[in-house]
């Protein structure tokens, strides 16, 4: 199903206040035991070749030969489509457990890749203005004591720093120390309390990555991460980086590339939650879109709105949500990009409200009210 505009108001007026879009939230506890993971598209992804508007007439025109051919794509609806790569989410599309926002962007209306992924990870209005990110200030208002929040990143990426306590782990394709060499650094550490604190959580996060901890590839990385996030005990809360998307040449072959690895990464995260997948909801965004039209060098270049993907088992999917503001070029973002009509922070908090009862004002420098999005979650 997708919402257009005309969608939008249709249902208002059929159901009135308490459907699509309202302008008030409710922030009452939420039961269960929601975990939720972000993935981050670091590089500015291509939202108009991973949920593809085939039925937009201006798509093709634009793109050329970078358009999807639409029988080759994953069809959703006679608007829009997956790219061919998304066979895994597609599947999760079919059953349910998926959905697509498309104009989506954050506050961010430059085009710094650096600029752009610092709003998106802080949640402020402006790059810069706001030193944690929202997923700290997340975890101190989460109810119920649980594992610390893990980035599975060679360092904490910025959305997870703040005061709250956090954790990383990034498996290496070095050999494993032998026990011998281990035994050797916890005895050099043991007369310094700081050190060897330290050490001792990473022993304890290297103990929890279990068999997988040397795995390198996307399905070897959605496998540690579930190993981590279905554990009873275990974070509620993980973020996961990808990179790549910045595809200024050659894009055909490197989105492919690249979305073939974010599938197989999340059917892997699927297949390892287990029972706990029902409660999962994974949101994949990234800092800005692209443009319109491809670029001579068979790329794109920096843009403003993109796509936002949910999945999990918790997520009321099949289905696309976009107010769709067309790609003639009259209607393009500064005549050149899909126009932003869907804030990305109003989606975040959308899902953290209604999967943690946390208001999202308390996280996002919102400059308007963050408006209820319905039909994203199950209840």
């Amino acid at each position: 199903m997708t919402y257009s505009r005309r969608h939008a108001l249709r249902n208002i007026a059929a159901v009135g206040a308490g459907a699509l879009f309202c302008p008030r939230m409710a922030f009452a506890a939420v039961p269960g035991d929601r975990r939720f993971v972000f993935v981050i598209q670091r590089g500015a992804a291509d939202g108009l070749n991973i949920v593809v508007p085939h039925g937009d007439p201006g798509y093709a025109a634009a793109r050329g030969a970078l358009a999807i051919d639409p029988a080759n794509m994953i069809k959703l609806d006679g608007m829009f489509g997956l790219h061919p790569a998304l066979k895994e989410t597609g599947r999760m599309y079919a059953d349910g457990q998926a959905l697509a926002l498309h104009a989506v962007a954050s506050s961010y209306r430059e085009r710094s890749h650096f600029d752009g992924q610092n709003v998106l990870e802080t949640g402020g209005n402006r790059p810069y203005a706001i030193k944690d990110g929202w997923m700290n200030r997340l975890v101190s208002r989460m109810p119920g004591t649980h594992a610390e929040p893990i980035a599975f990143a060679p360092i904490v990426p910025l959305a997870l720093r703040g005061a709250a306590p956090v954790t990383s782990y990034a498996s290496s394709s070095l050999p494993r120390a032998t026990d011998d060499l281990m035994a050797r650094v916890e005895g050099l550490y043991a007369g310094d309390a700081a050190l060897h604190a330290l050490w001792s959580a990473a022993m304890a996060t290297r103990a929890q990555a279990g068999e997988d901890a040397g795995g390198q590839d996307p399905a070897a990385l959605g496998r540690l991460a579930a190993g981590f996030l279905a554990r009873p005990d275990g974070p509620r809360v993980a973020m996961i980086e990808t990179g790549g998307w910045d595809t200024h040449s050659g894009q055909g072959g490197r989105m492919a590339t690249q979305l073939k690895r974010l599938d197989a990464m999340l059917a892997a995260l699927r297949d390892g939650m287990g029972t706990v997948w029902s409660e999962t909801i994974v949101l994949v965004a990234t800092e800005f879109g692209r443009t319109v039209a491809a670029n001579g060098t068979g790329g794109t270049d920096h843009g403003t709105a993109s796509a936002t993907l949910l999945v999990g088992g918790a997520v009321q999917g099949r289905k696309v949500l976009a107010d769709w503001p067309g790609l003639s070029p009259g209607a393009l973002h500064e005549g050149r990009d899909l126009r932003p009509t869907m804030s990305l922070e109003v989606v975040i908090g959308n899902v953290l409200a209604q999967s943690y009862g946390i208001d999202p004002g308390k996280l996002f420098s919102a400059t308007q009210p963050i408006e209820h999005i319905g039909g994203l979650l199950r209840s």
